[in-house]
């Protein structure tokens, strides 16, 4: 991910968003591709430097958009067609 923090507590926009927002990049530059495994939600809060509760907000909202799909004891997962189901611009 890199070693600039792409989150910033002092912007207007609640962190859980920025963490969604960076997550749907990440899908849109294709850095994630459909099909693969998002890191876990202790792991993204740490690389992040953001709350575990903060995570899970961010990724309820990428499944709302239809960007990721969470399977019950297996994990997060990039949805198949991303681009398709969001109407990326």
């Amino acid at each position: 991910m890199g070693d600039q923090q792409p989150i910033d507590p002092s912007r207007p926009v609640y962190v859980w968003q920025q963490v969604a927002d960076h997550i749907a990049r990440r899908i849109q530059t294709g850095e994630l591709r459909a099909g693969a495994r998002l890191e876990g939600e202790r792991e993204l809060a740490e690389h992040l430097g953001v709350a575990v509760g903060t995570v899970r907000r961010a990724i309820e909202d990428l499944r709302e958009r239809g960007l990721v799909v969470t399977l019950a004891a297996k994990g997060t997962y990039i949805a198949n067609d991303p681009a398709e189901e969001t109407g990326q611009p």
